[in-house]
C-alpha cells in the first residue's frame, strides 16, 4: 500500500469523468467548509483558515524532502518555485497577518493561474501521493481565496488588479533572473509546459510571453467583473 502510495503513474487522465468526479469532489469539499465556517465565531474561522493554510504549505514541502528522500530531486525541476506552489509556500501570511494587500495579490494569482491548472492539470498520477499533493495544492488554494472572500469578508478593488499585475512582474522577473543560472524553466519563462495548456494557443516561445503579458490585465478585469457589478448594484 505504501509503496502504490509513493510510486508514480500515469492513471490520470484529463477532461474525463474521472478529471470531473475530482474537480466536483473539490468543489463540495470547499463549499461545505466555507459555508460551515460562517457560522463559527471569529477564533475558530481564524484557527481554521491558518491550519487550511499551513497544511497547504506542509504539503509542498513534504513533496520536495521526499523527492530527496528518494534521490529524484532535480533542482532546475523540483524547487516549489512554480507559481502554484510559491503561492501555496507563502499563502500563510495571508491568514496569519490577514493583510489585505496579500489578498488583493494572491487572489488573481491565484484564480487566473492556478484554477487554469486545475482546469487543464499537468498532473497525470491517480490516487497517490502526487496526485494528492497536485490537488490538494491547487485546488486548495482556489478554495482557501474563497475562504478568504466569503469568511474573512474580503473583497478584491480595482486597485487590487494593478498591484496583483505588479506582484507577477516581480515574480516574473526572479524566475527569469534564477532560470538563467540554473538552467530551469520555473513559470515556464523559457518553455511551455509538456502538459495541454492555454499557453499553446498563445504561439512558441517567446511570443506566448507577450502574449500573456497582453492579456494578463484584461484577465484580471474580467475576474474582478462580478465584484464590480455586485458593488455597482449596491
Amino acid at each position: 500500500m505504501i509503496d502504490f502510495f509513493l510510486k508514480e503513474n500515469s492513471n490520470f487522465t484529463p477532461f474525463t469523468l474521472q478529471h470531473l468526479g475530482v474537480a466536483l469532489f473539490f468543489i463540495c469539499i470547499g463549499t461545505a467548509l466555507i459555508l460551515w465556517a460562517q457560522k463559527q465565531n471569529e477564533k475558530t474561522k481564524t484557527r481554521t483558515g491558518n491550519l487550511f493554510a499551513f497544511s497547504i504549505a506542509i504539503t509542498i514541502i513534504f513533496g520536495t524532502f521526499l523527492k530527496i528522500y528518494k534521490g529524484e530531486f532535480n533542482y532546475q525541476e523540483d524547487l516549489p518555485l512554480h507559481l502554484c506552489s510559491f503561492l501555496g509556500l507563502t499563502v500563510p501570511l495571508l491568514s496569519l497577518t490577514k493583510k489585505f494587500v496579500y489578498y488583493e495579490v494572491f487572489f488573481f494569482l491565484v484564480l487566473a493561474g492556478t484554477l487554469q491548472s486545475v482546469i487543464t492539470p499537468d498532473e497525470y498520477n491517480y490516487l497517490n501521493f502526487p496526485f494528492f499533493r497536485y490537488w490538494f495544492v491547487h485546488a486548495g488554494l482556489v478554495i482557501f481565496m474563497m475562504y478568504a472572500t466569503f469568511v474573512y469578508k474580503m473583497k478584491p478593488t480595482l486597485k487590487s488588479v494593478g498591484k496583483s499585475f505588479l506582484g507577477i512582474q516581480v515574480y516574473m522577473l526572479l524566475m527569469f533572473i534564477l532560470n538563467y543560472f540554473l538552467g530551469s524553466n520555473y513559470f515556464y519563462t523559457n518553455r511551455k509546459p509538456d502538459a495541454a495548456t492555454l499557453l499553446d494557443l498563445f504561439g512558441d516561445w517567446p511570443q506566448y510571453v507577450f502574449v500573456v503579458e497582453l492579456i494578463v490585465i484584461p484577465y484580471f478585469l474580467l475576474i474582478y467583473l462580478p465584484f464590480y457589478l455586485t458593488r455597482k448594484k449596491n
